[in-house]
C-alpha cells in the first residue's frame, strides 16, 4: 500500500503478509523442536528446520525492509535485509512495467534501471509482495515524484 508522507511516497510488504510469516516461522519452529524431541528421522528434522529458517528469513526480510521502495523528490531509497540504499533521480535511467506469463496466469513487475556512481549497473526488480500494490499503479505514483 502506497503510503505519502508529505511529498514522498512508499510502498512496503503488507503487515498481514509479514505476521502470517512470523507466525508460521515458529509454528515450523515449534514442529522442528517436536520433531527432535520424538526421535524422528533425521532427514525430517533437517526438512522442518530448512523450512523453519526460510520462513525465519523471509519474515525478518519483510520486518526490516520496510519501506521497500520509498520515493521523494531527491531519488528513490530501496530497503534490505541489511539497510537502505538511495539511488539519486539523475542515476535512476528508466522506470518499466514488465508484464511476465506464467503458468496461464499474467503478473506484473516494476523494473528500475540505475547507474551506481563508479558507473556499474543496476536492476531493481520489485513485485506485488514487495509493494502491497499492483506495480502497474505503482509506476504513475513513482513518475509523479520525479522531478
Amino acid at each position: 500500500m502506497s503510503d505519502q508522507i508529505g511529498g514522498a511516497r512508499e510502498w512496503s510488504p503488507a503487515v498481514g503478509l509479514v505476521v502470517c510469516a512470523w507466525l508460521i516461522a515458529a509454528g515450523a519452529a515449534a514442529w522442528c523442536a517436536a520433531l527432535w524431541a520424538a526421535g524422528a528421522d533425521p532427514a525430517g528434522r533437517l526438512l522442518a528446520g530448512v523450512g523453519a529458517v526460510g520462513f525465519a528469513v523471509a519474515a525478518l526480510f519483510g520486518t526490516r525492509a520496510r519501506p521497500r521502495l520509498r520515493a521523494d523528490a531527491d531519488g528513490i531509497t530501496v530497503g534490505g535485509l541489511f539497510g537502505a540504499r538511495h539511488h539519486p533521480w539523475p542515476l535512476v535511467q528508466d522506470v518499466r512495467v514488465l508484464r511476465v506469463r506464467r503458468f496461464g496466469r499474467e503478473t506484473s513487475l516494476l523494473e528500475v534501471d540505475t547507474v551506481t556512481p563508479a558507473g556499474g549497473e543496476r536492476l531493481l526488480v520489485f513485485g506485488r509482495l514487495d509493494l502491497a500494490e499492483d506495480p502497474e499503479d505503482v509506476v504513475p505514483q513513482l513518475l509523479a515524484v520525479r522531478p
